[in-house]
Parts: structure tokens; sequence; C-alpha cells
């Protein structure tokens, strides 16, 4: 049996994790422009990452736009990625509130078939209010039914890839029979939400069906993973929180009769790597002297569901005001991660905006220092690989890949040529049957 195999993706926030990193980019508009994006793919399949991993949403920060945002449908950049590339995967995330199965299933299909079987879903159900309107609706739907219509377009989306046998495309041009019909089958989906009915014009996937990822920490986000996905996208500033998470999915996911193993827990993690720690810190410092405590207190104030005035930098988290928050809009697995993380440790407001608290979990060290947390979350079984972020484009990622990669390669974790042409083939994931 061979050993565990650490997965490693990069997540790409527009120009970068830190609030301040289109400040010192080369180019603060290279969000718009297929070069910046075909240069992190490089860069990614490079240091043999297993995908580059595009977020996505329709907000663009109104009425306070103050850095760039994911403002290019994410089938587009990494169409472009693929192009100058052979082996890194490529995940799209799209919002199963706003989007259609039949658009979903033909936009990853064909992103799956271009590069030659690389493409991955990640699910999301949205949550920023102003989305609703721009769709035309008076308010977004509750969270329940956005997870119940979540569930529905997966099982449709699934649907619709499955429709397709392997052979079903013979293609033979000396006889002239170019499919084999009994080998397409039309799908009749019938939910609350949804409705589909015919089949999807793209043929089966290379992979067998693109890889399916998760985000999303609530019950029914955990929920929707244990049932469907090939991993999971989650955030944890704790090993202990972590680890409950990895236990609660792997649990659910064997439930449904599914392999735990199967299925691969891939948290955020932001390094900012120095070659001493001295210089990593200054790093930071710079890098958050450049956003200035404004910004990134307004950042952690909607992680929390609060108003910016109710924090006070010198003291804790008023924590009668977090508790009678009644309903809140946002990532319920950031804000449970970063009240978990204030409550442990007991820290000030102050000490939480220097501990990256809008996000994920950052390290601020050396390449050994990173590969350490690294290693320690990994054995412990707390997480199967990372999804990175860089705290700018490209300089983080160069870093990661020139540094950080070659000491997990040291250490036996980490890959030192890909083994698969597919995504699903990297990730060591099984081919689904129809």
């Amino acid at each position: 049996m061979s050993p565990r195999q650490l997965h490693l993706n990069i997540n790409v926030n527009s120009s970068g994790r830190h609030p301040a990193s289109w400040r010192v980019q080369p180019d603060p508009l290279g969000f718009l422009k297929p070069e910046y994006f075909e240069t992190i793919g490089r860069l990614a399949e490079r240091g043999k990452l297993d995908a580059v991993f595009l977020s996505d949403g329709y907000d663009y920060g109104a009425p306070r736009v103050s850095r760039p945002w994911q403002s290019l449908d994410p089938i587009v950049p990494l169409t472009a990625i693929a192009r100058v590339t052979e082996h890194v995967g490529l995940v799209a995330t799209i919002s199963t509130t706003f989007n259609h199965p039949v658009n979903i299933a033909r936009r990853v299909a064909s992103l799956d078939h271009i590069s030659g079987g690389r493409a991955a879903w990640n699910v999301v159900a949205s949550r920023a209010a102003s989305t609703a309107a721009l769709f035309g609706l008076e308010a977004l739907p509750d969270h329940d039914v956005r997870y119940e219509r979540a569930e529905e377009t997966v099982e449709a989306v699934k649907a619709l890839w499955e429709g397709w046998e392997e052979d079903a495309l013979v293609a033979d041009q000396r006889t002239g029979r170019f499919a084999d019909t009994s080998k397409i089958h039309p799908v009749s989906y019938r939910g609350r939400h949804v409705t589909v009915e015919g089949v999807l014009n793209v043929p089966r996937s290379p992979q067998g069906r693109p890889v399916i990822l998760q985000a999303g920490g609530s019950p029914q986000g955990v929920a929707l993973a244990a049932r469907h996905a090939d991993a999971v996208f989650t955030v944890n500033h704790t090993l202990e929180a972590a680890k409950d998470f990895a236990g609660r999915v792997r649990s659910l996911a064997a439930r449904h009769g599914r392999r735990p193993e199967e299925i691969l827990i891939l948290p955020g993690l932001f390094p900012v790597l120095g070659s001493t720690e001295k210089e990593a810190r200054e790093r930071k410092d710079w890098l958050d002297e450049l956003a200035g405590e404004e910004e990134e207190l307004v950042g952690l104030a909607a992680t929390i569901g609060l108003d910016p005035a109710d924090l006070k930098l010198d003291a804790e988290l008023p924590w009668e005001k977090v508790e009678a928050v009644s309903s809140f809009g946002g990532s319920q697995g950031f804000r449970a991660a970063v009240l978990e993380l204030a409550r442990r440790e007991r820290l000030t407001v102050r000490q939480l905006l220097k501990r990256n608290p809008s996000g994920h979990r950052s390290v601020v060290g050396t390449p050994e220092q990173v590969a350490d947390t690294i290693e320690e979350w990994f054995s412990a079984g707390a997480a199967d690989g990372f999804n990175l972020n860089a705290d700018f484009f490209p300089d983080g990622l160069e870093l990661t890949v020139e540094h950080l990669i070659p000491e997990l390669q040291r250490r036996g974790l980490f890959r030192r040529e890909y083994e698969s042409a597919t995504l699903r083939g990297n990730l060591g994931l099984p081919i689904p049957g129809r």
C-alpha cells in the first residue's frame, strides 16, 4: 500500500489573500487579464500542485470598492490556464443559487474536455444579499432553502454527467456510424427547486465525471459534502477544530455508504514566507501597514456579523453582541473558526487582526516552520492537504513553489512528479461508474 499523499491547491482570490495585495503587484489590474492567470497556472504546475482553485461571487465590494475582486467567470481564466499547462487541475466555483444544473454541467464538462480531464466544480450556495436584487429577486432565499436547492442541483448535474456512457461515441468514419444512442440516457429529474428533462449535449467526461468539491461549514454544507463531494474546502484555525470537522465529515460519509478515505479534507492555509522568521514577520508587517487597521477591522466585523464600531482594538470581542446575532448571511464556517480561535486564546481585536481573522489560518515564518505545521495537521488526520493562499500574486506563489514545496518534498510528503494526466488521478480518487 502506497503512503498517504499530501494534496495542495492554490486558492486564487483576485490579487492575493492579503487586503493590501493589489498595492504591491506588478499590475494592479492583472485580475482582468488572461496573462495574469496563465502566470499563476504555470507556477502552480512548476510546483506540482494539484490544482488552481478560483473562488467566485457576483459582488464587487460596493459601495466601498477598495481592492480587486473575482470579476471574470472562473471558467474563462481556467480555460486560459488549461491552454498553457498539461497537468495542474482547474477548480471553478459556481453557485447553485443562481445557476441552473444544465448550465453548470455543460460549462464544467466543457472545461474538462478542453483540459483533457482536469476540471472540478466547487459547489457553493450564494450568501451575499446584494446578489438577489441583481437577479431580480426581492431577497436572498433563506439558508435552508439555498441548501435544499444546492442538494437538488448537485444531484441533477451528476445525473446529466452520467447520462453518457464512456463508449457512446463511436465515430466510425468507415461505416458512417457516429454514436450508439442506446448508450445515451435522457435525464428526468424533478425536485422542489430544480427540474431537468433531456440529455446534456457534452459527452462523458475524460475522468468519468469532473471532480466535485464543496465549500461550506454549516451543518447543511457538511451534510452536502458527505453525500456528494470528492473533497471539502474548509476553514479551521486550530488543530482540534480541524480534527473534529474532519471526523464529522468522514463519519457522515460512512453513513451514506461511502468510504471515508475517498473524501479529501482541504483546509485553507495562508503562509507568509521569509528566509528567516524575522524576514517573514517584516513582510507581513509591511503588508499590514499598507492595508491599515481600518480595512482589516471592516473585514473582521463582516466575518463575524457585527458593525466595525462594535470592536475595540485592545479589548476582546464583545461576546454579548456576538451571541446576540440571530441571523447571519455570511459564511458560517469562517465565522465559527474565527470565534473559536478568539475564545480559545482570549485574543484582543488587535491580536485577531494580526492573525488574519477574515480569512484562513495564517502561518508566518520560514519554509521549514510552515512545513512543520502542514506535517502536524496531515499526520494527525486533520487534513489530507491544503488550499494554499498567497499574500500577493505572483510573488507569494513563487516563494511557495521555490521554497516551501522543496521542503515538503524533502520530507517525503509531496510529489516530485505528477502521477496522472487527470485531476481525479492526481487526487487518488476512483473513476465513478454510472
